[in-house]
């Protein structure tokens, strides 16, 4: 094939376009390199317009959160001290407030008032003989010495006398403990509070020591707040708490006790907290046995505070971005503690002269450039 020919084929325009198009692509290529080595070339383009803010101290309220059940303060167990006595009447119910000493239940007494009665008798039948017994003492002394009676009559007369006091005194003990039962025949209440539980019945037959009601001792309730043991190191007594019942009431009261052990399993130790037993509609919303949220504050404390926008969570990390004298960005791993409001505690990685990133941190990548501007003007 003669060169003309080639010359004047298809293919030869093609290949000849395909060099004059890499030769003017080079040619731009190092047009674009020389220019951008001049001086005044143009700036890379920021990521992002970013507004900046910086940590500032504040003081913050510590407070520490838990949760636990609602229980009595003290349970006092109402039960007969007689035995196998029938119930013959009940006074009081589940929910009723009593008072110390106020009756309860009462017991079938005539077995027992029949054996006060004989006693009774008792006592006086021990009382003639000791004073038939005190009057032959009285002659056998007066005639002591004369010898009128003889010394081992004399002795006998005394002995009997001793022997008439002590049955008097041991047919008295007798009346007494008959007495006692009888007072045993009336349940009343050890302490003033709520009947919570009451297990006896009209007609049943009780015996000594069984129980027959259960009482909230003053009507004092607690909360049982569970924290855990490095927690419970910080809490002393006297701490002022505050609870939340079910339906939202919060409710404040005062560390009574912080347990001396914690437990072995769950690594969490108990706070005692009185609640106010005074208050009016506690017991309509807190009642033993249930679940109860709340808060023990600790005092205050210095923090380091910036805005929440400042502070990204990726990957169960906290990160900020700080903004250095290159426009670029920097990301730093922060760790994060209390907030409030808009605002939340950095306890390390940031310092109070670091220029972070308020707004937009959450497009940004470590090694951005930005464009910073005004938050008004933004």
């Amino acid at each position: 094939m003669h060169l003309s020919s080639f010359k004047r084929s298809p293919v030869a325009f093609v290949i000849y376009g395909l060099i004059a198009l890499s030769g003017l692509g080079l040619w731009a290529t190092l047009s674009n390199a020389a220019d951008s080595a001049k001086p005044g070339a143009a700036a890379p383009k920021p990521a992002l317009t970013v507004t900046t803010t910086q940590a500032k101290s504040a003081v913050l309220a510590t407070v520490l959160a838990a949760n636990g059940s609602v229980a009595a303060w003290q349970d006092a167990l109402v039960g007969s001290e007689a035995n196998g006595l029938r119930i013959k009447e009940l006074h009081v119910n589940v929910g009723d407030w009593v008072q110390k000493g106020q009756l309860l239940a009462t017991l079938d007494a005539q077995s027992v008032e029949a054996d006060v009665a004989l006693a009774q008798a008792a006592l006086q039948e021990a009382k003639a003989m000791a004073a038939e017994a005190q009057a032959n003492a009285e002659r056998a002394r007066a005639v002591q010495g004369t010898g009128a009676l003889s010394a081992q009559q004399i002795s006998q007369y005394l002995t009997q006398e001793l022997t008439a006091q002590a049955r008097v005194a041991s047919a008295k003990a007798q009346l007494d403990a008959q007495q006692l039962r009888l007072r045993h025949t009336r349940v009343v209440a050890p302490d003033s509070g709520i009947i919570s539980l009451r297990t006896a019945s009209v007609g049943a037959v009780v015996g000594a020591g069984t129980e027959m009601f259960r009482l909230i001792r003053q009507a004092r309730l607690e909360w049982r707040a569970e924290v855990t043991a490095n927690e419970i190191t910080r809490i002393n007594k006297n701490t002022l708490a505050e609870v939340t019942a079910p339906d939202g009431s919060r409710w404040k009261g005062r560390v009574r006790l912080v347990a001396p052990t914690v437990d072995a399993q769950t690594r969490n130790g108990l706070v005692y907290v009185d609640l106010p037993s005074a208050a009016k509609g506690l017991h309509n919303v807190l009642k033993p046995g249930m679940f109860a949220r709340g808060e023990l504050h600790m005092g205050s404390s210095s923090a380091l505070m910036v805005v929440q926008s400042a502070v990204v969570l990726r990957d169960g990390f906290s990160y900020v971005y700080s903004v250095g004298a290159d426009q670029r960005v920097s990301q730093r791993k922060v760790q994060t503690g209390r907030m409030q409001g808009d605002k939340i505690e950095v306890v390390s990685g940031v310092n109070d002269k670091d220029t972070l990133v308020a707004t937009g941190a959450g497009f940004l990548s470590d090694g951005d450039l930005v464009r910073v501007v005004q938050a008004k003007a933004q």
